[in-house]
């Protein structure tokens, strides 16, 4: 008898799902699955700054595949906002969990003018994987030597391969910075973001005091605007600001190279950038190169920097080993853009993904019915 009775309950039928059990599981689920896809596959991404015009436009979303190079697993599991951490009695993000990370096999490796997202390098106060996403062209791989010769790019002493749409800066100078001016830099797309209308503001040349427009355009609008009558005069102003290796870890500390090498955005190198396997002989001329590479990016411990020279456990390092590939990466708008010039390599365990396609593209100057920049919609990068 109670054999009969455990047969035949164990065959009632259970009772169906409420619908807001079945909304739940139903948003749990799209949850977990958007975090995976997320996490192996594709992200989507905007662009909010104009250092890589004119390829990659302010407004433009992309998605970043994550498949190209290996997704790679989080380091921090566990991710709590900075005003979260007083009440969880955390001091920093240093008492998280953090875990050791793994690339998964991808289909390609960063080759030179991939245009790729990262994590940037120089937040050391967070795990890698809560760092600011950048997004810049791969300039020189692993192995590579890098120049710069007035604004040419040369790899391995070679002229390097140009990609995308590159653009400088230049003071345009005119006789007279009227409407018809604007309305010339508006048609041939110059762009300020920020000026209210998107046009660039009169201005004077601070090396003589002539009055014109500070523009950044590609190339082929700097030769249109030479050719114009109102035009005096296009140039290229002279940047002064210290880079790397001579400032040898931006933000983070006063480490400086013991041999300056006063490089600038438009004459840079020769740099070697490294490659895994290699062993460098440290002297006072290189050790600004590999300072962040052997305390930071390596997580070797004793790490000191005194009188230009990378020390372990208080004894000067003069050979290392390097423990994973590096990667160069610059902005396609060479005068604004905030890249590896100045704060050096990018390691190949912050590469997140490749930058595929634009998605849509919204211009925030525009008016309601202009918004959408349909000729992006879809577009590959290149």
């Amino acid at each position: 008898m109670n054999l009969f009775r455990f047969k035949r309950d164990s065959a009632t039928p259970q009772k169906p799902k409420s619908k807001a059990r079945e909304w739940r599981d139903a948003v749990v689920f799209a949850i977990a699955a958007a975090t995976l896809i997320r996490w192996s596959a594709v992200e989507a991404y905007t662009i909010p700054t104009p250092s890589m015009e004119h390829t990659l436009l302010v407004g433009d979303y992309l998605f970043v595949s994550r498949l190209h190079y290996g997704p790679i697993t989080p380091q921090t599991p566990l991710q709590i906002p900075l005003t979260h951490q007083k009440v969880l009695g955390l001091k920093s993000y240093s008492d998280l969990i953090q875990l050791p990370t793994y690339r998964f096999p991808g289909f390609s490796s960063v080759q030179r003018n991939d245009v790729v997202v990262f994590h940037v390098p120089h937040e050391q106060q967070l795990p890698a994987d809560m760092r600011t996403h950048l997004i810049k062209r791969c300039i020189a791989v692993a192995g590579d030597t890098l120049e710069i010769r007035n604004g040419q790019v040369w790899l391995n002493r070679q002229p390097g391969p140009v990609a995308g749409q590159l653009q400088n800066t230049y003071f345009m100078e005119v006789e007279t910075p009227d409407d018809a001016v604007r309305q010339a830099l508006r048609s041939q797309g110059v762009v300020d973001y920020d000026e209210p209308d998107g046009i660039p503001r009169a201005s004077t040349n601070p090396a003589t005091g002539k009055p014109g427009f500070f523009i950044s355009c590609p190339a082929s609008v700097a030769e249109y605007f030479r050719q114009q009558p109102y035009v005096k005069a296009l140039t290229v102003p002279k940047f002064q600001t210290d880079l790397f290796p001579d400032v040898a870890d931006f933000h983070n500390s006063g480490a400086a190279s013991a041999v300056p090498h006063h490089w600038q955005l438009d004459t840079y190198g020769p740099l070697p950038v490294p490659k895994k396997g290699q062993t460098i002989a440290l002297t006072p001329a290189n050790a600004a190169i590999y300072y962040k590479i052997v305390a930071q990016y390596e997580h070797n411990t004793g790490i000191t920097w005194k009188d230009g020279m990378i020390q372990q456990n208080g004894r000067p390092l003069t050979r290392y080993t390097i423990k994973q590939n590096y990667y160069f990466m610059m902005g396609d708008n060479r005068h604004n853009s905030e890249d590896s010039r100045f704060w050096g390599f990018v390691p190949e365990d912050h590469i997140v993904g490749k930058a595929v396609f634009v998605w849509l593209s919204i211009d925030p100057n525009a008016d309601f019915l202009h918004k959408i920049r349909w000729d992006r919609l879809f577009q590959p990068i290149s």
